[in-house]
């Protein structure tokens, strides 16, 4: 059984947000051996697929390390990508059954398409903890499945050298649990993008994710209001890499853009565990 590495959302390799992408099964395996194996890979997502009868459909689960995420974008685009790209499917659109509904990702120029739901945040206080957390206090806090901290500016969001431990307990009103907060600040004047951002997932079994494509399914929809604009250019600043996502709102979904690119294919040497 094959497995690749995709560099998501990325402009090229050692960009972006990797993840591990198993060969479609025709059965599912047992949970515990798929989280065995997202642990034993130790990305941020790994994505495994499931064949349908329908050739462009395909069952689609997420794994962190730790626990089986409800919705994960860079593992989406990954496995759109080997689909199309590895495994050579002519459809011109891919739908994916998910713990989140069905998903859809088509092919938009040299990258690919995502169709996810929005999740527009609401104010919300600052949790307790928070600004100790990050060393800096925020200027407006939301919650939506993540909580999300705005900073000043841009600076701020790079600088951020924040206690990960001190994140992990902190709740607030995010409807996705603890442990989960995206930063984001307004882009510097002639930057090549709008908004720029971090992520921080200890709940997830993530301290830094790269490059979060469910977290701009609430970056967008508040951005989007702020600055008059429906479609935006973001940039996820993790240190030593970054992703470029181009979002869209289109109603109550969010499209987002992206590219994908293969760094690794490998053959597994254990058998799944059905």
């Amino acid at each position: 059984m094959r497995q690749w590495m995709v560099d998501a959302f990325a402009a090229g390799p050692f960009k972006g947000n990797p993840a591990c992408v198993v060969e479609p099964f025709a059965a599912w395996p047992l949970a515990a051996w798929m989280q065995s194996l997202a642990a034993e890979n130790n990305q941020a997502e790994t994505a495994f697929l499931l064949s349908t009868p329908e050739p462009a459909r395909f069952g689609l689960r997420w794994f962190t390390p730790t626990l089986e995420a409800p919705l994960c974008g860079h593992a989406t685009l990954a496995a759109a990508h080997v689909l199309f790209a590895e495994l050579g499917s002519t459809a011109e659109t891919i739908t994916f059954d998910t713990l989140s509904g069905p998903l859809s990702v088509r092919r938009a120029g040299e990258g690919y398409e995502m169709d996810f739901p929005a999740d527009p945040p609401k104010r919300t206080p600052v949790p307790e903890g928070i600004a100790e957390a990050l060393g800096v206090e925020p200027v407006e806090m939301w919650a939506g499945a993540y909580l999300l901290a705005v900073l000043k500016d841009e600076a701020a969001v790079r600088g951020l050298t924040p206690n990960i431990a001190a994140i992990e307990p902190i709740a607030g009103e995010a409807t996705g649990g603890r442990g989960n907060l995206i930063v984001a600040a307004r882009a510097d004047a002639g930057a090549p993008y709008d908004v720029v951002s971090r992520f921080f997932a200890p709940g997830s079994g993530i301290p830094e994710d790269p490059t979060t494509g469910s977290a701009h399914c609430i970056l967008l929809p508040l951005y989007a209001d702020k600055l008059g604009r429906e479609t935006l250019r973001f940039h996820q600043a993790y240190p030593g890499r970054g992703g470029d996502l181009e979002c869209e709102r289109r109603g109550a979904r969010v499209l987002i853009r992206g590219r994908g690119v293969t760094m690794l294919e490998g053959r597994l040497r254990v058998q799944p565990a059905l």
